[in-house]
């Protein structure tokens, strides 16, 4: 089954780039700065920030759905002006070099109704079993061992 893998919109969080260090803390949002070349992976881009790049670490609501399931969590954001990654029948970068994803596969109410764990190197198989449910509308990948939200999966 083809899939496409979504990153978030840069627009909600380019207002946030302007914002001094002390405003960023008052709304619980911190600037760091890239010092290893994986651990900090951007939910727009789907890739690990480069060495010295400065990203935000937000907590972002990423199951909106009012059920038992709504969740936020944090996310990584690199500043700047990227464009939102969408890969067709490919994993990007980002999930493809973590041993473990969680994938969570929801109804179009919200309503989580399985879950599995895969290498991001394997994941497509993972994806078509969940993707082959009627019930499922969509995916949700997260890393598996902080539990953060990574990125959106649809059928293609």
């Amino acid at each position: 089954m083809s899939f496409v893998v979504t990153g978030l919109p840069i627009a909600p969080f380019q207002p946030l780039f302007a914002l001094s260090d002390a405003a960023l803390a008052e709304r619980r949002i911190v600037r760091r700065t890239v010092d290893a070349p994986l651990g900090f992976p951007c939910r727009v881009t789907l890739e690990d920030a480069p060495v010295g790049e400065t990203v935000l670490l937000l907590n972002y609501e990423h199951q909106p759905a009012d059920t038992p399931f709504r969740a936020r969590h944090a996310i990584y954001v690199r500043e700047g002006d990227h464009p939102t990654r969408r890969d067709v029948d490919a994993i990007p970068p980002a999930l493809a070099v973590r041993p473990h994803i969680s994938l969570r596969a929801f109804t179009s109410e919200g309503m989580m109704v399985a879950a599995e764990v895969a290498p991001g190197s394997d994941l497509p198989p993972a994806i078509d079993r969940m993707l082959a449910r009627p019930d499922v509308a969509y995916l949700h990948a997260h890393y598996a061992g902080m539990g953060c939200y990574a990125a959106r999966i649809d059928r293609a």
